[in-house]
């Protein structure tokens, strides 16, 4: 199993917060803090109209006040739970939503690059995570 230990996982997490931060559209909240991809994977899942346990999970913990720190306990959270790539793909379905949220760079945007990218999160599912949540 990977553990919080292992140089892969800090790797891969790095990996994918690049991924999920590339090209994204700069957004503002109501009181201007700045957007993140947690707020993306929010509204992916809201949008989705499922009740999402690592976003509550994420949301019920007092000590995360950014939108980064919340968006890589979700990471942590999806990989030991193996709902990871589930959860990205139910976030690309709405083509709308992803130009709202990224510029046309973005991997997302291409259908053969976000093919390639769920395929590939899809197989860490036969990977075991034992993360500290």
């Amino acid at each position: 199993p990977v553990t919080d230990g292992s140089r892969e996982l800090h790797s891969l997490c790095a990996q994918l917060e690049f991924l999920l931060q590339f090209d994204l559209k700069e957004k503002r909240s109501f009181f201007g803090q700045r957007k993140d991809y947690w707020d993306f994977l929010c509204q992916g899942l809201a949008q989705c109209r499922q009740e999402h346990e690592g976003i509550h999970f994420v949301t019920s913990l007092d000590k995360l006040k950014t939108p980064v720190g919340r968006g890589r306990a979700f990471l942590r959270y999806c990989l030991v739970h193996r709902q990871l790539a589930e959860s990205l793909q139910l976030c690309l379905l709405d083509p709308e939503s992803l130009c709202e949220w990224y510029y046309a760079r973005s991997p997302f945007l291409s259908p053969k690059r976000r093919e390639e990218i769920l395929g590939s999160l899809y197989e860490l599912d036969g990977v075991t995570f034992h993360l500290a949540l």
